[in-house]
């Protein structure tokens, strides 16, 4: 494990420290990346996808996010180089998520295709604001849900997520919950009223 410290690092300073970390790697490795803000979480991770790392990011805490990057091996001196300090990569799209399975048919293959969508959300260039969980998708964000990884490291690079309470409250899941916040239906209401696009799977 190789650990890069950007705390308090104004961007590009993480990159720049991340990618040094990258190039210098002899063989398989893991390394941890520590930094306190979204914007820091986004381009470190577009450069290091960029440059063949399986890349995951998780909020810690308030100015605390951990990105972990999975190398096969060093990346190319010129890996990556015109990932640098982009801008924040959210804009106010709002994604509602109201079932743990997508479209009606085989259940099956519909949480398959639900856990296919959240990981794409994951990839686009251009994030969501927030993302609203109600109903069965109450269950895709507390413990024991597949979809997890992915959306902590939406979180981790500025997206919010937030759970309708009284839904976890129906399943029982109010002390499982495992990213993100509660939230009530007034809230999920305004945050719908104030989108500049919705999209539901």
């Amino acid at each position: 494990m190789v650990t890069v410290n950007a705390m308090g690092d104004n961007c590009p300073i993480p990159v720049i420290k991340t990618k040094k970390a990258m190039q210098a790697l002899t063989g398989p490795e893991t390394i941890e990346v520590l930094v306190d803000n979204e914007i820091a979480v986004q381009n470190v991770t577009k450069m290091a996808s960029s440059a063949g790392g399986a890349v995951s990011s998780e909020k810690l805490g308030d100015a605390q996010f951990k990105i972990t990057i999975q190398m096969e091996g060093a990346a190319a001196q010129d890996a990556a180089e015109d990932v640098v300090c982009a801008p924040d990569a959210r804009d106010n799209t709002v994604v509602v998520v109201s079932s743990d399975r997508m479209g009606i048919g085989n259940d099956e293959l519909g949480k398959v295709l639900m856990k296919g969508f959240i990981f794409a959300v994951t990839q686009l260039d251009t994030l969501p604001k927030t993302m609203l969980f109600y109903n069965g998708g109450a269950t895709l964000t507390a413990e024991g849900s597949d979809s997890l990884e992915d959306l902590k490291s939406l979180e981790a690079q500025g997206v919010e997520i937030m759970t309708c309470g009284t839904c976890l409250d129906y399943y029982g899941l109010k002390e499982k919950l495992a990213v993100g916040s509660v939230t009530n239906m007034y809230s999920i209401v305004e945050t719908m009223a104030k989108a500049g696009k919705i999209i539901r799977p």
